[in-house]
């Protein structure tokens, strides 16, 4: 319990450490970028530019802007959007947030049911037409970019097979093929990682000694060898996790999903430089946050493994 104890107060101190260094080095890049975001290409009258930049703080000096920016994000005050009015950051986060986590999950839930039956069928089936075919299918869910997976699902199932809306929100027909192709790289890792799993425990004295004992293969593969095959996966599911939920700024974009990677693509666009910063703090959050997790979990499920 003391290692525990200590390895999460490291593991805290270290999160805190990320977080304030991804705040300094985001406010530097976005600070000495050309442009801001309230340049435009019909310059403001001088009187209306200065009401604007006092509004927003932005006439005092840099380094007053990044202790009082510093010091509102450690209250947990994000302030507000440059070019969103009336909306605070936080309010854009709340709004954009649920939508994200809900594509993740979703997608994330298809990955495992997916990965995890492919690659049990692939190694029980080895060097069939069934091992191949899902290894190819892997393949290429892991080589094909996300945008050009949507851009083949929209052109097929909603312009050819009519199945599905291409885009919007607020159904669960317009939650399918988003989950589906932000979902489909990590199913072809879970497989792979299934299979070479499995084939590793099914050599095992214990998954033989299943068989001789006359248990029927569905049993001896589902309540013994999976089991001992899906660590690797579970190490896997942490870091997976958190790259569902940040790389999902791409697939939202295609499918004009409300969530967070819509506002933040019009963040940087816009130079609405709180709102951006607002966006790679909770994203920074959550990767660090996941892979602290799954370090933890995978002490906790094998003991040999000691709490860093």
């Amino acid at each position: 319990m003391a290692n525990f104890l200590k390895a999460g107060c490291k593991r805290l101190f270290q999160m805190a450490l990320t977080l304030w260094c991804v705040f300094t080095i985001s406010w530097l890049l976005m600070r000495h970028v050309p442009g801001g975001p309230f340049s435009s290409e019909k310059k403001l009258p001088p009187a209306i530019q200065r009401n604007i930049e006092a509004r927003y703080h932005m006439d005092e000096p840099k380094i007053q802007q990044y202790y009082e920016q510093l010091k509102s994000t450690l209250r947990l005050d994000l302030g507000p959007s440059y070019k969103l009015e009336d909306f605070t950051v936080n309010e854009i986060i709340a709004q954009g947030f649920p939508v994200s986590v809900s594509l993740g999950v979703f997608a994330l839930v298809f990955a495992i049911a997916l990965g995890t039956t492919a690659g049990v069928i692939s190694a029980t089936a080895r060097y069939t037409a069934w091992d191949y075919s899902f290894m190819l299918a892997a393949t290429l869910g892991i080589a094909l970019p996300n945008f050009v997976l949507a851009s083949l699902a929209i052109i097929l199932f909603v312009f050819v097979l009519d199945w599905f809306p291409a885009a919007g929100w607020g159904s669960l027909s317009q939650l399918v093929l988003p989950a589906v192709c932000l979902g489909a790289p990590y199913a072809g890792y879970i497989a792979r990682l299934t299979r070479t799993g499995m084939l590793e425990v099914l050599g095992l004295d214990y998954i033989r000694t299943a068989y001789a004992k006359g248990l029927s293969s569905q049993r001896v593969i589902l309540r013994h060898a999976l089991r001992g095959a899906i660590l690797p996966v579970v190490s896997y599911l942490g870091p997976a996790t958190a790259n569902i939920l940040v790389g999902s700024v791409v697939v939202e974009r295609v499918f004009a999903l409300p969530g967070m990677g819509s506002h933040f693509i019009e963040a940087a666009l816009q130079r609405d430089y709180t709102l951006s910063m607002g966006m790679i703090l909770v994203y920074t959050l959550l990767l660090v946050s996941m892979n602290a997790l799954v370090d933890v979990s995978y002490a906790l499920i094998d003991p040999r493994v000691k709490p860093q």
